[in-house]
């Protein structure tokens, strides 16, 4: 049997291990524009977990599954890094309260981390992740049948998904035509390998990476909540979990009508198995008794509200003499009161950008797109910072809709997470919100507009490809139409004018180019003229400074 302090070092193993390769996995991502960034992904998932168990000592294993589990679903980036933490959840739930990682709690750990994940994906796609860690799950459980030990359990789910990961190719054209395996798959195999170092005796994998934390080190912030004054009536934020009692016939809207008796801005989100409870109020104690009723507590937390904003005050006052960097967007968040019905987050990329998410009415913007995944707990702070009852959340990118919906059952607000895949979709979102419509009528009807929308983007091949029966070779020119390879060109004038052209129909009015960091603004000029000699006639022609990476141009039709 394997105690707490294993796992505990079994877990950092696999970090350091997904980490010392992430360049390896990055470089597995099949589709030719520069996205590469599941290695990266995962690797960041699991480093936020990491941090939390380095100060752990002597827990047992369930104590360490648990905590793990917690601190990977917060830190989640992309829908690798989401795919993960699920796994890592399902495994917690396997092994429960035990004092020890055994033969049979591995093998429930497998299974349960498998449906999770499998239950939170839309439409499962064999080849990928999913596939192997459903066949470790099988090959664990075989040798579980077969009467193995626990290092021969993890021995086999090993081998299973190294078989699977070997056959995802024959599952998936496109990696098959890459000649490569599936990158989240083989990330999952080098966290597995990673824990059975630990497992084996060959201890903790030595970490290659010293400037793992770099990129978030550099980040300059700016604090939206000390620039805020209000008027606080209720002085603490109380915030638990309620772990559901399956004797409970309660129902959670009796919890919530006794808050709102209490206090306010009272949020009360469950499901089968938890009751998120946020209420700020006078009697901390009184809800905490209640709560009592409906289960076990957890995650409990208090805070003064009236100390926290004079803190929030003093930090944003230090801010203002600290430069500013174009790093990252993302504001440094402490929650605020919530003082009005609506409010909106968005994530992008470029100051341009985030400058027009803010001129329609966004109230906060987090830092992150195609190359860069903003983890679950980043969207999360920006919701909290958010001074509305109501948030609604605009991904604007596909790979950032999983992190941000799981979001909804731990915020303290009413979170709507609208399924905007591009900027071009986010900006026209916030242009059909209705102030006087419910915000499920809003969340409905601003992505029936989103979805209108035609989109076009510019940006160079990563690497040498042939995807949807185009030979695409590094470095050409790549010009996407709604999220789809339409062809290459080596001239950006001359492609932006034929993906205008594909996009528009009799009848499209507007069109709209932002222009990214790397074309200059004698470009851009050159650009627009040549635009609205083509298409002058027909649309409206605006031009935006966007200044975002990766993309030379975001083109919106409409």
């Amino acid at each position: 049997m394997l105690d707490g302090n294993s796992l505990r070092d079994a877990i950092i193993s696999a970090a350091n291990n997904l980490s010392n390769n992430r360049k390896r996995v990055d470089d597995l991502n099949v589709f030719p524009v520069p996205d590469g960034d599941t290695g990266t992904n995962m690797s960041m998932t699991l480093s936020n977990s990491v941090r939390e168990l380095k100060k752990t000592q002597n827990a047992t294993a369930g104590e360490i599954a648990k905590m793990n589990a917690s601190a990977l679903l917060r830190g989640a980036r992309g829908n690798s890094g989401v795919i993960t933490s699920l796994l890592f959840r399902g495994f917690a739930k396997g092994i429960g309260t035990d004092e020890f990682v055994t033969a049979e709690n591995i093998t429930a750990a497998f299974k349960l981390g498998v449906e999770a994940a499998y239950k939170a994906v839309m439409k499962p796609t064999e080849g990928t992740i999913l596939t192997v860690a459903r066949v470790a799950s099988e090959k664990a459980q075989s040798a579980l049948d077969e009467g193995k030990n626990e290092l021969e359990v993890f021995s086999a789910a090993i081998e299973g998904a190294k078989e699977a990961l070997a056959f995802t190719p024959e599952q998936l054209p496109a990696l098959k035509k890459a000649g490569v395996v599936d990158a989240g798959g083989q990330g999952f195999v080098l966290i597995l390998e990673g824990m059975m170092s630990v497992f084996s005796g060959n201890g903790i994998i030595a970490s290659q990476n010293t400037a793992e934390a770099a990129p978030e080190a550099e980040q300059t912030n700016v604090s939206a909540a000390g620039s805020f004054e209000t008027e606080i009536t209720f002085t603490y934020c109380t915030e638990f979990i309620v772990n559901r009692d399956p004797e409970c016939a309660k129902e959670p809207k009796a919890l919530r009508a006794y808050l709102e008796s209490i206090g306010d801005c009272v949020v009360v989100v469950d499901d089968d198995e938890i009751i998120k409870v946020h209420v700020h109020t006078d009697h901390p104690g009184n809800a905490i008794e209640n709560g009592l009723t409906f289960g076990q507590l957890v995650h409990l937390k208090i805070e003064n509200m009236r100390d926290q904003h004079e803190r929030a005050k003093h930090d944003a006052e230090s801010s203002k003499q600290q430069p500013t960097t174009n790093a990252d967007l993302t504001e440094k968040i402490e929650p605020v009161e919530m003082t009005k019905p609506v409010g909106f987050v968005s994530v992008c990329a470029g100051e341009g950008i985030a400058e027009l998410f803010k001129d329609l009415g966004v109230d906060t913007v987090v830092s992150g797109g195609q190359t860069m995944n903003p983890s679950t707990d980043d969207i999360l702070k920006a919701i909290e910072s958010t001074p509305a009852e109501t948030v609604f959340v605009l991904p604007n990118n596909k790979n950032i809709i999983m992190a941000a919906e799981q979001t909804v059952p731990i915020s303290t607000r009413k979170v709507f997470v609208l399924h905007t895949r591009t900027i071009p979709q986010g900006v026209t979102a916030m242009l059909n919100f209705d102030e006087s419509a419910d915000s499920e009528t809003n969340a409905i009807e601003m992505m029936k507009a989103a979805e209108k929308i035609a989109t076009g983007q510019i940006t160079f091949a990563a690497r040498d490809s042939d995807f949807d029966g185009h030979k695409i070779k590094k470095g050409e020119l790549l010009a996407l139409a709604n999220g789809k390879v339409s062809f290459t060109d080596t001239v950006l004038d001359k492609a932006a004018v034929r993906l205008v052209r594909q996009l528009m129909n009799k009848n499209s009015e507007f069109i709209t180019v932002m222009y990214g960091e790397d074309v200059t603004d004698e470009q851009a000029e050159v650009l627009e003229a040549i635009l609205n000699e083509k298409f002058g006639s027909k649309a409206e022609i605006t031009f935006i400074k966007g200044g975002q990476p990766i993309y030379y141009l975001i083109i919106s039709v409409e």
